[in-house]
């Protein structure tokens, strides 16, 4: 088949201005050679685009990644200047004061960091989930030892009404179930009880959380899983429940709502699909 002199610059001027995110389909449904590599030059540069695209979006992902640290560190870490600052004239007590909030505001820039790490590793498809059955109450037993303090201070019990075994990483699952409860003995008074159940259907596996609270409102939702929108706790960072969903939904799961109110406190149910 012949091409002409026309067609072949034409084609090269395609290929110069392909660069645009944008850019006109020249496949047709024709016959041939020419037809054949109108085809196959576009699909390329498809193919190219898309992985640029790819290349753009994980950059913006590691730019706001490092712009949240950095926004999330400045407070703790002015902080602890000044009361460095203070620290060589300050008397017996004071002294005493400044060495435990520094070391208080330390862990929790160091919990910080590694929940947006873990956060990147997940968002990066670099986290290999093993599942294997495990049951909630030794997931739980975990949970509890990470939270134990909090639990003490607060003066809560987590009671749980029941067992299964369940398909799941059990170390991510741990991490995922810690940061849920600790939503619910943020929003839980006092002397109250944190409920977890669990149990299963032909669908999924199912693990809830229910506090003690007077419930949340509806327009929070979608605050409640975007990475430092939301936190009652001044000390929170609103980074816990975001980490709960991406390490669910990396399990192939879900995380379901229910707000409570009129004397019933919220209820967060993990599902796992089979």
């Amino acid at each position: 088949m012949w091409i002409s002199k026309g067609e072949i610059e034409e084609l090269s001027q395609y290929i110069k201005e392909c660069n645009a995110k944008e850019f006109p389909d020249i496949r047709d449904n024709k016959e041939g050679p020419y037809s054949i590599l109108k085809n196959d030059i576009y699909m390329l540069i498809h193919a190219k685009n898309e992985e640029l695209r790819n290349i753009y979006a994980e950059r913006d992902a590691l730019s706001e990644y490092m712009s949240d640290i950095s926004h999330q560190l400045k407070t703790p870490i002015t902080s602890m200047l000044i009361m460095l600052d203070l620290l060589e004239n300050a008397g017996p007590e004071k002294r005493e004061e400044f060495i435990r909030n520094i070391k208080f505001s330390l862990t929790k820039m160091e919990w910080l960091v590694e929940a947006l790490l873990k956060m990147a590793k997940i968002d990066a498809n670099a986290v290999d989930f093993v599942k294997k059955k495990t049951a909630v109450s030794e997931i739980l037993k975990e949970v509890e030892a990470s939270v134990a303090i909090l639990l003490d201070v607060n003066d809560q019990v987590i009671e749980q009404k029941a067992d299964v075994e369940i398909s799941c990483d059990k170390k991510w699952m741990a991490e995922a179930l810690t940061n849920i409860i600790k939503n619910a003995i943020e929003h839980s008074p006092s002397g109250s009880v944190i409920f977890v159940d669990c149990g299963e259907n032909p669908l999924y596996y199912w693990i809830s959380v229910k506090d003690s609270g007077t419930g949340l409102e509806r327009n929070s939702y979608s605050a409640i899983f975007k990475r430092f929108e939301y936190s009652t706790n001044e000390n929170g960072f609103g980074i816990g429940m975001p980490l709960a969903l991406k390490i669910v939904k990396g399990q192939g799961g879900d995380i379901d709502v229910d707000f409570g109110g009129n004397g019933e406190g919220a209820t967060f149910t993990i599902k796992l699909f089979k």
